[in-house]
């Protein structure tokens, strides 16, 4: 069994948020992690892997300072890593990354592709959903719960109030939410090994059936039209009563609000 695993390196939030003119992030001046949701499909590839013996490709976009991801990847116990970069890749939209990553993803076997929900960077859920358009692969988003059964998967999808039990033949592709599992630390002999390997790097002529008008800045539909960090709140609106008073002011603004 072969999984590829895609992950993301984003920037680490609490060291601050800095942009480019354009309105993009600026990537290379921010300090990074690996993305919570990606950690966690991950996590749950490595336990397949545990049980079943499958082998975990790690795959990746992003500027070449995001081998670091893929060497923790490594270390916590992926098999092999792929970092696709190249300049005109820089500025992608959703539709450009899925379109990206997609391209890289034919060149390679897979039984099931994991991607996280969403990017805290960006917070959409919409790439994994896309790629496995692109690659016309059943989907099973929002997992809490993954079990290989056979040459299928069974996937708990969690839902704000409930949850769903989806069964799909592989090839398929699964989004996993953050809370789907707690990962596993690197260990130091993992961290020794993932430096001895090698990441394979491939560039815009390594995608397949990728056309270049989907691709970068250029190929992104979605403009930016205003970026900035977080907008501070007032202070709100401060009032002095009585208990009695208190509540009928609350449940007038409550009703004034259409929440009651």
């Amino acid at each position: 069994m072969k999984i590829v695993v895609c992950i993301k390196q984003v920037p680490d939030t609490k060291g601050g948020v800095k942009f480019n003119p354009d309105g993009t992030l600026d990537r290379a001046a921010m300090l990074a992690i690996m993305n919570p949701d990606d950690k966690a499909g991950l996590e749950a590839a490595l336990r397949i892997k545990e049980q079943t013996g499958a082998e975990v490709t790690v795959l990746t976009m992003g500027l070449p300072k995001a081998d670091d991801v893929l060497r923790e990847a490594m270390a916590m116990g992926a098999d092999n890593a792929i970092l696709v970069t190249d300049r005109v890749l820089g500025g992608a939209d959703t539709w450009a990354t899925s379109t990206t990553i997609a391209g890289a993803l034919r060149n390679i076997d897979y039984d099931l592709i994991i991607t996280g929900r969403q990017a805290i960077d960006g917070d959409t859920a919409q790439v994994g959903p896309q790629i496995a358009e692109h690659l016309q692969l059943p989907v099973i988003s929002y997992a809490a719960d993954i079990k290989v059964e056979g040459d299928s998967v069974v996937v708990k999808r969690q839902y704000e109030d409930r949850y769903h039990m989806v069964k799909a033949q592989m090839p398929c592709l699964i989004t996993a939410l953050s809370e789907l599992n707690v990962p596993r630390y690197m260990t130091p002999g993992g961290i020794f090994d993932a430096y001895d390997k090698e990441v394979t790097v491939w560039g815009r002529a390594d995608l397949k059936d990728v056309d270049d008008s989907n691709l970068g800045l250029k190929g992104s539909p979605t403009k930016i039209a205003k970026a900035s960090d977080k907008v501070r709140k007032g202070a709100g609106e401060k009032v002095a009563l009585d208990p009695t008073e208190s509540v009928n002011y609350i449940m007038s603004k409550l009703t004034e609000k259409h929440i009651i």
